[in-house]
């Protein structure tokens, strides 16, 4: 019993046991339910809300006509999946004695990650999804969409990484020493039972969803909770694929995600299949792609995509409260632009829904992305072992450096 608690919260789990369970689990879902884990469409219905509150009327605005402002996020399934993955990611730190609050040292990066998080925001939802909805559970549904914003997102985070090593951006390090002092250790000691507490709690108000006759809510907070497990204990973050593989030619993040994308791609296409299921699609437009370069400049700027904000504000690192923010201020802000500066007619009318499953049948889906995801996992490879490197100064550096 001992062993088996120290394996799961003691030690952060290999991305591939997390990833491909992601995978699993998130084509499930889909299963399930008939729609996909995302975060960023949940953010923008947030602002909307916070917009009502106010007294702004967002009756006539066209986006939020689109992502269904019905109910609250406490009455909507995939206000449960955020919500649920916050949840659940806190658990897994509390049970694992990780929970300490942690400032920036550099003031400014409280700018930088709202910032990052407002520009990502904006070209999620600009481009129709995130590294969720555009991304992880994008290609499973065979949408090519999804395929143009990986390639968007690459050449974001590209162009992120290198800002983010310069010095003007970087700063001048603050250096201090850390201690735990006897107060900090004995709050440490009992974060397992808060947790556990938390864990009970939780599981009761699902249990209640289920029971009251609103299984789609117990569905969105079990899942959620399952995925947020998955994402602390993964350390799962989309930004750190990207950002390893251009600066330090580490790759095992961006290999993971590749095999969940594919594990769930398999399950998905059979789900389809034997359900009868219709795969969710969205427009693919010149929206796409500059929505993807934006959420990827964004996401590196940030230090944190969606997920990864997600787990470390529950861990106490302060900053990724202002990365949520500005997530929810971006998302928001293109609902406005959307038809008020008219994004819509600009960049997203000339678009089209294109799906694979549609256009060549199931069997031709499943083979083709499953080998453009094998052309993806090789070039990763490709990178990683491509002798050596130039970090931002110029200088030579091998392709295996040390990632701490």
């Amino acid at each position: 019993m001992k062993n088996t608690f120290s394996k799961v919260f003691q030690h952060y789990w290999n991305p591939y046991t997390a990833l491909l369970l992601a995978g699993l689990f998130s084509a499930l879902y889909f299963g399930l339910t008939g729609t996909v884990w995302a975060v960023t469409g949940e953010f923008t219905r947030l602002g909307g809300h916070i917009l009502q509150f106010f007294g702004v009327d967002i009756s006539n605005w066209a986006y939020f006509e689109m992502v269904h402002m019905k109910g609250t996020t406490w009455t909507r399934p995939d206000g449960w999946i955020v919500w649920g993955m916050f949840i659940g990611a806190l658990v897994t730190v509390l049970c694992s004695n990780n929970f300490k609050i942690r400032i920036p040292r550099q003031k400014r990066r409280y700018i930088q990650g709202l910032v990052g998080g407002i520009i990502a925001g904006f070209g999620a939802r600009l481009a129709l999804g995130c590294n969720l909805a555009a991304f992880f559970t994008g290609v499973p549904q065979f949408s090519i969409h999804s395929w143009i914003f990986i390639v968007a997102t690459g050449v974001g985070t590209y162009i992120g990484a290198k800002i983010s090593q310069t010095r003007w951006w970087k700063g001048k390090p603050k250096l201090s020493k850390g201690n735990i002092t006897p107060t900090a250790a004995k709050q440490r000691m009992i974060q397992p039972y808060v947790g556990t507490i938390i864990a009970i709690l939780y599981a009761a108000l699902i249990i209640y969803f289920f029971t009251s006759g609103k299984p789609l809510l117990g569905l969105g907070a079990l899942f959620g909770a399952i995925f947020g497990i998955l994402i602390e204990r993964g350390q799962i973050c989309f930004t750190s694929a990207f950002r390893d593989l251009w600066l330090l030619r580490q790759g095992l993040m961006a290999k993971a995600i590749i095999a969940g994308m594919a594990l769930s791609s398999v399950i998905t296409i059979i789900v389809i299949g034997v359900y009868g299921m219709s795969a969710i699609t969205q427009i693919a437009a010149p929206s796409t792609f500059i929505g993807g370069v934006l959420f990827g400049l964004g996401i590196v700027l940030a230090s944190s995509c969606e997920t990864g904000m997600m787990y470390r504000l529950m861990e106490g690192q302060v900053l990724y409260a202002t990365v949520f923010v500005g997530n929810v201020i971006g998302a928001t802000f293109l609902a406005y632009a959307w038809d008020h500066l008219g994004i819509y007619h600009t960049l997203v009318a000339s678009g089209a829904k294109i799906n694979l499953v549609a256009t060549i049948g199931p069997l031709g889906a499943i083979i083709a992305t499953l080998l453009m995801l094998g052309l993806a996992y090789l070039y990763v490879v490709y990178r990683e072992r491509n002798g050596r490197m130039t970090d931002w100064k110029g200088v030579k550096t091998h392709a295996n450096t040390d990632a701490s």
